[in-house]
C-alpha cells in the first residue's frame, strides 16, 4: 500500500504550497522594498534574492543612500 505522502500527487501539492507561500514572501519583500523607496525594478531584484536582509536594505535608504548605490552595496 502507497503511504499517503508518496502518492505523486500529494507530492505535488505540497510543492504548489511551498511555491505559492514563497510567491507571497517574495511580494510582501517587494511591497516593503518599494513603500521605503526603491523603484519597482530594484525592488523586484531585491525582494527575490534571498541573501538580502530586508531590515539593512530599507535602513539604507532611511540614511540617505540612493536606491542605485543602496543597490550595489547589497550586490
Amino acid at each position: 500500500m502507497i503511504e499517503e505522502a508518496e502518492r505523486p500527487g500529494r507530492l505535488m501539492t505540497a510543492a504548489h504550497l511551498i511555491s505559492e507561500e514563497q510567491e507571497r514572501i517574495e511580494t510582501w519583500r517587494r511591497e516593503e522594498l518599494e513603500r521605503a523607496g526603491y523603484p519597482r525594478e530594484i525592488a523586484a531584484d531585491l525582494a527575490g534574492r534571498e541573501d538580502v536582509d530586508l531590515r539593512f536594505a530599507v535602513s539604507l535608504l532611511q540614511r540617505g543612500c540612493p536606491p542605485e548605490v543602496a543597490l550595489q552595496i547589497l550586490r
